[in-house]
């Protein structure tokens, strides 16, 4: 196959480039390296050849805008950059599958159980509304032009030197100043970048929108422990519910410049996982445990 990978310089990228890559001929795309080297929001790109397969993992990555201008740094990349992009394929023509990987920050929730794909999109933030308005160009353009259509909606990825909160946490093990809040108890959905790369092929072809985890939703204390004993770390400690409560009712007294208030406490203490059985039924969607690749990688 002809396939074509924006992002493939990123963490899930090098994966799906990874997975891809045997018996296909595959292009890479980026803003400084790759066979295309463009940026997606500034200008159109201009493909030299028609391609089967479009995976487009290229985004803003998920964090919190402190100015406008970051705000519009997420429309600009996620929105337009993806409009150019299914415009350059125009010119060329058009591929027979294309799959977008998206985010369950597109739900816009904090803390739920078992959140389904069939939940509104509710999402609020910058982040979470240029993932929505990005489903929604390639949804309708895949349907103008009877492309077979792939959304995946992720929660944290796992795997080698990985990003965001989990890179967070692991630095916090390393430096010894990571705590558990309330015994560490609540259930976030995670899963293997690897696990989702390999998905990639068998997805594509058959096109829908899903939800992707390990299906496990390890806690933190769970997390933490496993990550500490596989660095050989000391066990993280726990600071007893209500005093960070307090420490959130506090913040919310100090105003923005806190670092945390009782919102935060709230969402660090709150389940929030998603259903991924669409996925396991349709397709087969077999992934392996978070905990268990933790315990025998260290990361």
């Amino acid at each position: 196959m002809e396939i074509i990978v924006t992002g493939a310089n990123g963490f899930l990228g090098k994966y799906i480039v990874k997975a891809l890559v045997n018996k296909n001929n595959l292009k890479s795309l980026s803003r400084t390296s790759g066979d295309y080297q463009v940026s997606l929001e500034n200008e159109v790109p201009n493909f030299e050849q028609k391609f089967d397969l479009v995976v487009h993992a290229a985004g803003k990555a998920h964090s919190i805008p402190s100015t406008a201008e970051e705000k519009q740094q997420f429309h600009d990349v996620n929105v337009l950059g993806t409009l150019n992009f299914l415009k350059g394929f125009e010119k060329v023509g058009l591929p027979e599958q294309f799959v977008f990987i998206s985010s369950i920050s597109v739900y816009g929730q904090e803390y739920g159980i078992e959140i389904t794909e069939e939940y509104q999109l509710k999402a609020k933030d910058a982040y979470g509304l240029s993932k929505i308005e990005a489903e929604v160009l390639v949804m309708e353009w895949c349907k103008k032009y009877n492309v077979v259509c792939t959304i995946l909606r992720l929660p944290l990825l796992v795997g080698k030197n990985p990003p965001g909160n989990l890179g967070a946490m692991i630095k916090a093990i390393d430096k010894g100043y990571y705590f558990n809040i309330g015994g560490g108890k609540a259930r976030k959905s995670m899963v293997l970048a690897e696990d989702v790369a390999s998905f990639i092929p068998k997805v594509a072809a058959i096109g829908g929108t899903y939800n992707l985890t390990d299906g496990i939703n390890p806690d933190f204390k769970e997390l933490s422990r496993v990550i500490s004993k596989q660095r050989n770390k000391k066990m993280p400690f726990n600071l007893p519910l209500f005093i960070a409560k307090i420490m959130g009712y506090t913040g919310d007294l100090l105003g923005d410049k806190a670092p945390i208030n009782s919102s935060k406490i709230k969402k660090i203490t709150s389940d929030l996982t998603f259903d991924d059985s669409k996925a396991r039924e349709l397709l087969g969607w077999n992934p392996k445990s978070v905990l268990d690749y933790l315990k025998n990688n260290n990361l």
